[in-house]
């Protein structure tokens, strides 16, 4: 992590579908966020171990929610949890990360992160949720660079896009 905080001790799932946000590509989405991760409360869609709402606490956010359905995926996120010592910062939710959105009021959350598995259309189902009620001020979804998402602002890095939403 690139905040105050440290990830030697981080502990990441083994379960196929995870696939851990690249350090590069994680960089860059912290580098393009800047100054708005300060004191933002923030919502880790598809959270797998907690790697992009970790580092939205190193770097300053208030608060951050996690949602994840894996239950192994879960034990590696609270295990991170304990051992960054950020659990009063934290709210960990199993639940399906698309009906979890379901629930939320509008603007519930300053910055939602999403990284879905790629081989589903997880990414534009959540698009199309927030176009429709809006959960934060703004959106950012991991996507594959071939997946197309209506976004306001999409970066490729390689195989991989990170399409940027802002509520209206």
């Amino acid at each position: 992590m690139a905040g105050c905080a440290s990830a030697e001790g981080q502990h990441w799932c083994c379960r196929r579908r995870a696939r851990p946000t690249a350090d590069r590509l994680r960089e860059a989405w912290f580098s393009i966020l800047g100054e708005q991760v300060i004191g933002a409360t923030t919502l880790d869609l598809f959270a797998a171990s907690g790697a992009l709402g970790l580092e939205a606490l190193s770097r300053g956010a208030s608060r951050v929610d996690f949602v994840e359905v894996s239950k192994t995926s879960l034990a590696a996120l609270r295990a991170n949890v304990a051992a960054l010592d950020v659990e009063a910062r934290v709210r960990i939710h199993r639940a399906d990360a698309l009906a979890f959105v379901e629930r939320l009021e509008a603007r519930t959350f300053d910055i939602a992160f999403a990284d879905p598995p790629y081989r589903t259309p997880a990414a534009e189902q959540l698009v199309a949720r927030f176009r429709e009620r809006p959960f934060a001020r703004l959106l950012v979804v991991d996507h594959a660079a071939r997946t197309a998402l209506p976004g306001d602002e999409t970066r490729r890095y390689g195989d991989a896009a990170l399409t940027f939403c802002r509520a209206a």
